[in-house]
């Protein structure tokens, strides 16, 4: 079965019956520049633009449909409105106005994900370690069967049913991520989704400044494992007790991983094989696997840990397991680049808090070299900010050898360290991307290991692109 324009009249229009003969959708885009023919085009009113205004060039790149909120006076354009028009052909573009895009967007998701009910999905949620997890879940999943996953950063209101548009009758599986800003978010994802199974990787202050508290976020995330079936499945992370907290708001089965013995599936022995990955052995009733991946940080475990759990739920053997987590080749958000004198930068700018940052120094800390941490702002902890700093403060004291903070929050990394002991002359606070660039030109000499790390909206990249580009320095 795939997506046609028939699908998106069935799920908006009432009263309208599938014919079979209303063709086919390619993608659905709510970007006019990426539109192709046979694409759906959803216009969207945002506080930058106005996708109505772009609806004329949507249709001569080759859109089928549109989704609006106001008619447009467009030439020999069908427009239904309410209802079906006499004389109405579905094979022609058309318009269908709707009283807000976003919500019909979500609506024929939703329609088209009943239509697809025998695919398994899983939905991932958590407050560090979703993308990695749905990942490396892909990875392994994929080896039996034909699985889709969220692109790109798909993982809100809006980028969720995209993902759920892609699906057709050849896929399997699915594994989505599930992003929240407040409360009610991650329960709408869940209804347009419908998960057989529910993971959820950790609990820390990430949108405390929307939220409030650390209670709260537990709340939103908690939706989750709520939406769930009897018959579904919760997969919750053992080492963390907020998590471990929603195993009695659901009526899911449980099934717990970690650190311990006393989850269903648990890890021992991690050893970090620097930038060759990691080993560690599994354990799962009562027998024992080990294994070696190519994933960077002992933090990492809990990834593979999640990957595992979901893959064993969907009653993959070892073989294929152990063959999805170490063909995944790629460190997801991290990456490692070239810069100056021969100088390994380990990039892990997309965005921070204060469990990835300080699982990013453990990883620094396991490498050889003179170690060098450079760290921003991290954006959006209320009113955990400043303890959340001065933690990362402290990790950075025991792990790098040179500390180059970054704006007005990386200040309080920076003094946090030097309360805790680290050398003055080993500090440095810079108030822009551009002055620690420039210092850092001046600091890094031959084999360094340079982290950089900070929230997106710290623009820490910058001095990622700025350092590699000297990479031919000597």
């Amino acid at each position: 079965m795939k997506l046609s324009v028939g699908h998106f009249l069935s799920a908006l229009i009432d009263g309208y019956e599938l014919t079979g003969l209303e063709p086919s959708v390619e993608r659905v885009q709510i970007d006019s520049r990426e539109v192709g023919a046979g694409d759906v085009f959803v216009a969207f009113v945002g506080e930058q633009a106005d996708g109505h205004n772009y609806v004329s060039a949507a249709f001569a790149a080759g859109a089928c449909l549109a989704l609006l909120e106001r008619p447009l006076s467009l030439a020999d354009m069908q427009i239904v409105d309410g209802q079906v028009p006499a004389g109405f052909d579905p094979s022609r573009p058309f318009c269908i106005v709707v009283e807000n895009t976003e919500r019909a967007l979500q609506d024929v998701a939703r329609y088209w994900r009943s239509l697809l009910s025998d695919i398994k999905i899983v939905g991932i949620t958590g407050s560090v370690g979703k993308t990695s997890t749905k990942e490396l879940a892909h990875a392994v999943v994929s080896e039996r069967f034909v699985t889709l996953k969220t692109p790109k950063n798909y993982n809100n209101e809006i980028g969720l049913p995209l993902t759920v548009l892609q699906l057709t009758g050849d896929y399997t599986h699915a594994v989505l991520e599930m992003g929240m800003y407040d409360k009610g978010e991650i329960a709408l994802l869940c209804d347009i989704a419908r998960p057989q199974m529910g993971v959820v990787t950790n609990i820390g202050p990430v949108h405390m400044s929307r939220l409030g508290s650390v209670e709260a976020i537990v709340e939103a995330k908690r939706e989750l494992v709520e939406s769930l079936m009897p018959d579904g499945i919760a997969i919750l992370n053992q080492d963390d007790a907020r998590v471990m907290s929603m195993a009695d708001h659901t009526a899911a089965q449980l099934f717990t991983y970690g650190l311990t013995d006393s989850a269903d599936l648990w890890a021992s022995d991690i050893q970090s094989m620097g930038m060759e990955g990691i080993r560690f052995i599994f354990h799962y009733r009562g027998e024992s696997w080990p294994v070696s991946v190519p994933l960077l940080g002992r933090h990492s475990v809990h990834t593979c840990l999640r990957a595992a759990a979901i893959a064993l739920n969907f009653d993959l053997n070892w073989t294929e397991i152990f063959r999805g987590l170490r063909g995944q080749q790629a460190q997801l958000r991290l990456v490692t680049v070239r810069g100056p004198y021969n100088s390994l930068i380990l990039d892990d700018t997309y965005n921070a808090s204060p469990d990835s940052v300080i699982a990013a120094l453990n990883l620094l800390d396991d490498l050889d070299g003179r170690r060098i941490a450079v760290l921003g702002d991290m954006l959006e902890l209320g009113s955990a900010e400043e303890i959340s700093h001065r933690l990362v403060g402290r990790r950075a004291m025991a792990v790098a050898d040179l500390l180059v903070a970054v704006g007005q929050r990386g200040r309080i990394i920076a003094e946090e360290a030097l309360e805790a002991g680290m050398a003055e002359t080993a500090v440095f606070i810079c108030e822009t991307t551009a002055e620690a660039t420039e210092l850092l030109q001046a600091q890094i000499t031959a084999n360094d290991i340079i982290l950089v790390k900070g929230s997106f909206g710290a623009r820490m990249d910058r001095i990622v692109t700025a350092l590699s580009r000297l990479k031919g320095q000597v």
